[in-house]
């Protein structure tokens, strides 16, 4: 029975691998039912590892100081040797950038200062012909204060777009701005209210984001159906599917009352009582003529409310990221949080034990919106950030679930040296500060430290792709965002070569990660629950089965050995040449990961 459930997977991977990327996703989505494997439906998307983009600080191909497609197309062989086989594109729409991308202008043109339609289509078909897929950003829960039906909708009570946003008569007070308090008490995710008042209408339109992103309102059969029509326009370009910005948040609450003080208004906010309706009407009318990826922003979903979004018989998301892991180390703000490492791997624990056969998960912890990875979960130093860096790519490529790399992770890139307000971009940061500095709650030099620890701007820094001046991002005189000053030591051009680098591991790595069903669909436990600096875990599937063990901590250790584990072979070690046993038990060094087959 186990080699048949090896045959299958075998084939299924070669097929996903070979077959169907250079057909029209139409004609994959009627696809013949492929046999399960560990009672799980074979899906390319589950098999994939998928590498995040943000384009803006990627590639710059002209000199004007900011990435932009033609650079992502330059290094597409870079990322077809790495090994992965989806990209994640973050948002290249046409936008003003009042929140780099996220307020979209128009969702049928591309920013002007990433180059034109028809370098995407160039772009698109280079990802093609090097046998990856392509996802982009889809951000649909808001649109810019730009956007045509925006503009429309601001100018009359009457206007047919009127309704496609979300407008209330304020509360009248006479010692107010403009004679009236917002409609309800919701707070931005930017700070302030969620609430901007419009002098032409003498209304109030929502926005839970930045004041130049006014949510749509989802109610209006019209919004949705405007939605749908946008999706189809890029799924038959050949996209292979979405990451959906903050997606949970798209049915509001109704009557749009007052928070009652204490309530988590974002848990609230994601369970609007359509979400589920018009996810599944989108799947329906959008997606299910097509063979697409879907991975929703889970924001304000719960572990145990996950289940229902992403299983596959209720034909709502296929993916969900969850933040639980990734923010596990930041409490309000940009306040730190103590954790510990069983609390860490629990996360890990309940998603396996919560997820059924019919549902899958997501393994990441960076993306554009967090710190580094090896700056937040790992140890940057000199000493430590490469042995870490490589541990941490070891974790999330053989958990079971999507895996989804972030630029510059497979180098080791880490926090940019902030050390004054000026050096940051991100407008989450600038309205913090005027929340939290300018009203006297904490002082200057406490924000700018605790951004510099959490700040969005850490993961923005350019990508550093050699020593030569700005790290080779860009052959113009100043980046849009300045480049780490340390990328005369942590580059790409340097790594590739070195076959000791974050690089060449996370290369063998996916590799690995490709070539076995087990670090797929492989069953998962945690052979240690308690221990609080090493991670040991099991992946099996069939007679296919591995051991990883993960010491998350600066010191050498010794680890029981398992007793399940017998005749173990190693594999993978991010510190070749150096680790040790004896009988009974593992001497492990400082960061050391290790990956065994048995």
């Amino acid at each position: 029975m186990a080699k048949r459930v090896f045959k299958i997977a075998g084939v299924f991977s070669l097929a996903c691998l070979l077959g169907g990327l250079n057909q029209p996703n139409r004609a994959l989505a009627q696809s013949a039912p492929v046999a399960e494997v560990n009672g799980y439906e074979p899906k390319w998307w589950k098999e994939a590892v998928v590498y995040q983009i943000y384009p803006r600080s990627f590639k710059d191909s002209n000199g004007d100081g900011i990435g932009d497609l033609n650079g992502i197309t330059e290094k597409l062989d870079y990322l077809q040797k790495l090994g992965v086989n989806v990209i994640w594109l973050s948002p290249h729409y046409d936008s003003p950038n009042a929140d780099n991308g996220y307020d979209i202008r128009d969702y049928e043109k591309v920013m002007k200062e990433f180059g034109t339609m028809a370098d995407f289509d160039r772009m698109l078909a280079g990802i093609k012909q090097r046998h990856m897929r392509l996802i982009i950003d889809l951000v649909v829960n808001h649109t810019s204060d730009e956007h045509k039906w925006f503009v429309e909708s601001a100018k009359s009570k009457t206007n047919p777009y009127r309704d496609y946003y979300i407008w209330r008569d304020g509360k009248p007070n006479p010692s107010a701005p403009n004679g009236f308090d917002p409609p309800n008490n919701y707070p931005s995710f930017f700070s302030g209210s969620a609430w901007q008042y419009s002098a032409p209408t003498k209304q109030f339109y929502l926005h839970l984001f930045a004041v130049k992103q006014p949510d749509l309102n989802w109610d209006n059969p019209k919004v949705r159906e405007s939605v749908y029509s946008l999706m189809r326009f890029w799924l038959d370009k050949g996209v292979d599917g979405f990451r959906m910005d903050v997606i949970p948040l798209i049915s509001k609450q109704p009557g749009l009352p007052d928070l009652v003080p204490g309530t988590d208004f974002v848990k609230l906010w994601a369970n609007g009582p359509h979400r589920d309706e018009y996810l599944q009407e989108m799947n329906k009318k959008a997606l299910s003529p097509y063979d697409t990826m879907t991975v929703g922003e889970a924001i304000g979903i719960t572990l145990a409310e996950e289940p229902k979004i992403i299983d596959d018989n209720r034909h709502e998301l296929n993916l969900v990221f969850n933040f639980d892991a990734m923010r596990i180390s930041r409490g309000d703000g940009y306040s730190a949080r103590k954790w510990t490492l069983p609390q860490f791997k629990a996360i890990y624990t309940n998603h396996a034990n919560v997820l059924s056969k019919t549902s899958w998960d997501t393994v990441f912890l960076s993306n554009h919106d967090a710190p580094r990875l090896v700056s937040t979960f790992g140890d940057d130093s000199a000493e430590f950030r490469v042995p870490s860096a490589k541990l941490l790519e070891t974790m999330i490529l053989t958990l079971r679930g999507t895996p989804f790399l972030y630029e510059g992770d497979e180098l080791g890139m880490t926090n940019y040296p902030f050390t004054k307000l000026s050096q940051f971009d991100d407008i989450e940061v600038k309205n913090a500060y005027k929340a939290k500095v300018l009203t006297g709650k904490m002082s200057e030099e406490q924000f700018v430290a605790e951004a510099h620890q959490f700040g969005r701007d850490n993961s923005r820094t350019p990508m550093q792709w050699d020593a030569t001046s700005n790290g080779g991002f860009t052959t113009g005189g100043k980046p849009w965002l300045a480049v780490n000053p340390n990328y005369a030591q942590i580059n790409a051009a340097s790594e590739v070569e070195d076959k000791d680098s974050v690089f060449a591991y996370t290369q063998q790595l996916i590799a690995l990660h490709h070539a076995h069903p087990a670090l797929v669909y492989g069953d998962y436990k945690d052979l240690d629950p308690e221990n609080d600096k090493v991670f040991a875990y099991t992946r099996t599937l069939g007679d296919e089965r591995f051991l990883v063990v993960l010491n998350f901590s600066g010191s050498s250790i010794e680890f029981a050995w398992p007793d399940e584990v017998k005749a173990a072979r190693l594999v993978l070690d991010n510190l070749p040449g150096l680790h040790g046993t004896g009988k009974g038990r593992l001497s492990l060094n400082p960061w050391e990961a290790r990956i065994y087959k048995y």
